[in-house]
């Protein structure tokens, strides 16, 4: 062969070797300076040297298992081998074999200690858990152990096990290829098959083996509170009274057929080790696999019910206990079908609380109304949060982050992807239960430069959001000038808390009002709001200039946008050649290289993802699907709910977590995702988390100090863990019960709402989730946050809402609510209201149907589907009112056609109430409109203010002159937009809504004059 290739396979694997390891180091270096920006180097270096002890330990037992037995049986090889073809053969392969021995057994050596080391090292929580077990204070109910022992030690005894079996096994492998190579065991020759030293060395590694069989059966036992061999997940009456002292009895055994082994190195009788492997096999076939079989099948399965009875028992109480379900507050509720004028007008001071604003429908109405540029974007489903007004009312909020998606299209390169486009810019709320006069959400905050309540909350408002769920995987700070916002904007006038129209009765209660058609040219009245389908004064390039932040730079003069240096601590300062060469090589993008601009004064921003950041920083904590971003002190935070799980509580039935956590906000959008799909069958919100949006600032909570899989947690990282005392007031006023632990103990609670283990048996009392009515396909509906007054309450509580049907049927079967607000001395209180099984309530599912049959609700919606209107259904929401449970669910109208400019608008109310649902144009019409034919009880004028035309006695005074005239151009232009409404004409439409403004603004002008007088 020529040297050069000779030469070459060597170079080509030295330069493989040398890339990998280049890559290796930069994502080790980076690593490292990622956490030391955060200020998390302790997390780093506790799972590095747990990692690189696990690794050395485990290659180590595998490297001296294996070295050893490789070493014994070559030492140990006869001297003369007999004459014979089997040796002839093998004569080949030794003469091959020999010259490079020593090669063969470190490579084999050094590749098993490889394998296992990086195969061990992967368990280093498991290593963790183990060396910092926290007890739970509660025994098991069969062995009166600990929790603890079957949580954090069980699993680590069952991993050492396991590679304790997998090093004899390969050393056992190795030994007899090695004795059978150089004639130490021969198959084919006639006498002994081995000789006194192989069998020797073979015995020994068998009854190795042996002993750890032992060792398995005897920790089987434990392992029996996982079975699922009964009608619960457990140990079963069987598992109990026959697998049990099966595993016992085999446990002994194996330790004397591992004692045989041993013996037979005295013995020398090949038949010993045979017949003691025979007994082992035969022992656990029989007595571990027929005997408990027919116990079940001849004593269990003909009396289930009646034996299986305590071990069902002790299923239930220890599924709600691992799930936090133990302390749930069931109560019968009798429902009512039927109101009285009086009984509905008792419940009036509730009406104005109900959120009507669908947080999964307006967010196209937010990124109309507020996007500004066609490069920021709001998620698909909005988040509800609570914040107080100006006026100290605390009101459902829906709020959104305004974040960047990346640069225009056009524009999309990497530099201005990674050093340009870095950041999105402030939040945007709205109140959840008040709309405008056109359906649009009242904005609590709003527009570029930020303007509304939240952005007064503290000092130093900053609303530039570094960290989120959109952009780039990495941006580059303090290199290029960054896109801070346009100037060439003129900044939108949207709907505010002052422009929400009071929730009172319309003229016409039965009759919608449509979006019109965008129209060119047309401008709206002044005063008024544009309909939907116009445009709402959206930020243009030809815009009036928007006023500029006092920390906004303007390049160029008029360029049109302001930019921002970034001057935040959130990245890693890139101060040499050396970093950057390590990040183009992580990224493998030579631009970060070759970019003049970036300087040692830049920064990489990279994680930027609010989970992403809390999982690295606590890689044993399940982030909850749902971040929300709030305004806490000044400062954009995203809030997380992080979990602490186990799939080691005994008796506790695991569940699936990607399953009992989807529902259509996952399966249909990419802004709510389901948990990973492990299997647990222990949950805890230990920690509420915080990731400041501007710096990237992590802070983890510790929310329950009780948990001890959190105390187990913060004994590995003890400087982790912040105390739940410096949460301030602020910060809590924002904490929430978690949307993902509300799934999963409700997808738990569909059976073990029961608490008897006889009914639990029979299941005719199980519940299902029912899917989401307002969606097609057969998801399951998603809990709501709503402010509600649970029955015996005084006052009304911010709480996540779900509901149950009965299995096989579509009848509700109860309500299921949580406290959820933080501050509260109830927070996390699961409340349950379950309906009598003799009274069939209509469900969520038979509620739509009745909707969309109820010949009032077609009446509406006809003139808008024959217009090509879009009709969408919003949030079906269900509240305990008045002594039963009322339906309440939004309905959206958007202008059809292929015109982008238009959003929905919320133009109607959909209730239900027993068996009657109805329509208005908002909830206290449709409430009055379940009244057929009596006065609403619910629609009283508003009291008169002072220095109004009403006389002492409440007579109303005469209206007459430009006032009379203004009023009746009012009434003649409302009827006659209705008209062309019925008639599809929007152009008519449209004109009837400038005259109904006009002559608005003259009663108003003749209403101030006296012309009224």
């Amino acid at each position: 062969m020529p040297r050069r290739s000779r030469l070459l396979a060597p170079v080509g694997a030295a330069v493989v070797v040398i890339i990998a390891g280049v890559m290796f180091a930069a994502n080790f270096w980076t690593d490292y300076k990622w956490f030391d920006s955060v200020g998390y180097t302790s997390v780093f270096w506790t799972e590095l040297r747990t990692r690189a002890l696990l690794f050395f330990g485990g290659g180590l037992v595998m490297a001296l298992a294996v070295g050893l037995s490789v070493y014994f049986a070559y030492r140990t090889r006869p001297a003369y081998r007999p004459f014979s073809l089997e040796q002839q053969g093998l004569d080949r392969y030794r003469s091959s074999i020999d010259p490079h021995r020593k090669l063969f057994f470190w490579g084999l050596i050094g590749g098993l200690a490889l394998l296992t080391g990086a195969s061990a090292s992967a368990e280093w929580q498991t290593f963790l858990q183990f060396v910092n077990s926290t007890e739970f204070g509660v025994d098991d109910a069969q062995f009166g152990m600990d929790i603890s022992f079957f949580t954090f030690v069980y699993p680590f005894l069952r991993v050492v096990l396991g590679y304790l079996f997998a090093a004899v096994v390969i050393a056992f492998i190795a030994a007899v290829v090695v004795h059978y190579l150089y004639g130490g065991v021969r198959l084919q020759s006639q006498g002994q098959r081995a000789t006194p030293a192989a069998r020797v060395h073979l015995s020994i590694l068998l009854g190795v083996f042996v002993l750890l069989r032992a060792g398995t059966y005897w920790l089987d036992q434990y392992g029996l509170v996982f079975s699922n061999r009964g009608y619960t997940f457990g140990a079963s009456y069987t598992d109990v009274n026959a697998v049990l002292y099966a595993k016992i009895i085999l446990f002994i055994i194996a330790l004397v057929c591992a004692l045989l082994f041993f013996a037979n190195i005295y013995f020398k009788n090949a038949m010993v080790p045979l017949v003691s492997l025979g007994l082992l096999i035969l022992s656990a076939v029989l007595i571990g696999g027929v005997y408990p079989a027919i116990v079940q099948q001849i004593t269990v399965s003909p009396n289930e019910q009646r034996l299986e009875n305590p071990y069902i028992q002790r299923n239930i109480e220890a599924t709600r206990t691992a799930y936090g379900v133990d302390g749930v507050e069931v109560t019968n509720y009798d429902a009512q079908t039927e109101l009285t004028t009086s009984e509905l007008a008792a419940e009036a001071e509730t009406i104005p609380s109900v959120r009507l604003v669908d947080p999964a429908v307006v967010s196209q109405t937010f990124q109309q109304l507020q996007q500004v540029r066609g490069f920021y974007q709001f998620p698909e489903v909005l988040d509800v949060d609570r914040y107080t007004t100006e006026d100290g009312e605390t009101v459902d909020t829906i709020i959104a982050a305004r974040e960047l998606s990346g640069p225009p299209a056009g524009q999309d390169n990497w530099l201005t992807r990674h050093l340009v486009y870095t950041h999105g810019f402030g939040v945007v709320a709205a109140a959840g239960n008040q709309v405008d006069s056109e359906g649009r959400p009242a904005f609590l905050e709003y527009n570029i430069p930020p303007t509304g309540d939240l952005s007064e909350i503290g000092d130093g408002y900053e609303p530039r959001i570094y960290f989120g769920r959109e952009g780039a995987d990495y941006v580059i700070v303090n290199a290029e000038p960054e896109y801070d916002y346009p100037l060439d904007s003129q900044t939108p006038d949207v709907p505010t808390i002052e422009d929400a129209v009071p929730s009172t009765p319309s003229p016409a209660a039965d009759e919608a009002l449509a979006p019109a058609d965008a129209r060119e040219g047309q401008e709206s009245p002044a005063g008024e709001a544009p309909a939907a389908g116009e445009e709402s004064a959206p930020a243009t390039e030809e815009s009036p200039g928007a006023q500029e932040s006092p920390d906004a730079q303007v390049p160029g003069g008029d360029s049109g946008q302001a930019t921002n240096l970034y001057d935040g601590e959130g990245g890693v300062q890139l101060s040499s050649f050396f970093d950057k060469l390590l990040y183009a090589v992580r990224y493998q993008e030579m631009d970060i290289l070759l970019n003049s601009a970036i300087s040692s004064d830049s920064q990489i921003i990279y994680i930027r993802d609010p989970a992403e950041r809390v999982e690295k920083v606590a890689p044993f904590l399940t982030v909850d699907g749902k971040p929300y971003p709030a305004v806490v002190d000044g400062k954009i935070q995203w809030v997380l709910d992080a979990y602490t799980t186990s799939n080691g509580y005994p008796y506790a039935t695991p569940i699936d977590l990607a399953l009992a956590t989807t529902d259509t906000f996952t399966e249909g959008t990419t802004a709510v995702n389901a948990l990973p799909g492990n299997q647990v069958n222990y949950i805890r919100n230990s920690v509420k988390a915080t990731v400041d949006a501007y710096d990237g600032t992590v802070t983890l909570y510790g929310w329950d100090d009780e948990d001890p899989v959190l105390q187990t947690w913060s004994k590995a990282f003890p400087d982790l863990i912040t105390d739940k005392s410096e949460i301030s007031a602020e910060l809590e006023s924002h904490l929430r019960y978690p949307d993902d632990l509300f799934k999963v103990q409700r997808e738990i609670l569909k059976r073990y709402h029961i608490t008897d283990a006889n009914a639990f048996y029979g299941g005719q009392d199980f519940w299902n989730v029912p899917a989401d009515p307002t969606k097609s396909g057969d998801n399951p509906e998603p809990p709501y946050r709503q402010t509600l007054r649970f029955p015996g309450d005084d006052d009304g509580t911010f709480s996540l809402t779900s509901t149950f049907v009965p299995r096989g049927r579509e009848n509700l079967a109860a309500f299921m609510a949580v406290d959820s607000e933080a501050s509260s001395d109830t927070y996390g209180q699961l409340r349950i209201l379950e309906l009598p099984r003799s009274t069939a309530i209509a469900g969520p599912g038979q509620i739509q149907n009745a909707f969309q049959a109820s010949a009032d609700v077609r009446e509406v919606l006809l003139p808008l589907e024959q217009s090509s209107a879009q009709v969408t259904y919003g949030n079906l929401l269900t509240l305990p009112f008045a002594g039963g449970l009322l339906y309440v669910e939004p309905l959206y109208v958007q202008a059809g056609g292929s015109d982008q400019a238009s959003y929905p608008l919320l133009q109607q109310v959909l209730v239900g109430f027993g068996d009657e649902v109805a329509i208005g144009s908002n909830l206290q019409e449709a409430l009055n409109n379940l009244f057929d034919g009596e006065e609403g009880p619910l629609g009283e004028p508003a009291a008169p203010e002072e220095g109004s035309a009403e006389g002492e006695e409440g007579q109303e005074a005469p209206v007459s002159g430009d006032l009379a005239q203004a009023l009746d151009d009012a009434a003649q232009a409302y009827d006659e937009g209705q008209e062309a409404l019925r008639e599809g004409d929007f152009a008519a439409y449209g004109e009837a809504n400038e005259r109904l403004a006009d002559a608005l603004e003259r009663a108003e002008a003749a209403s101030q004059s006296g012309g009224g007088e």
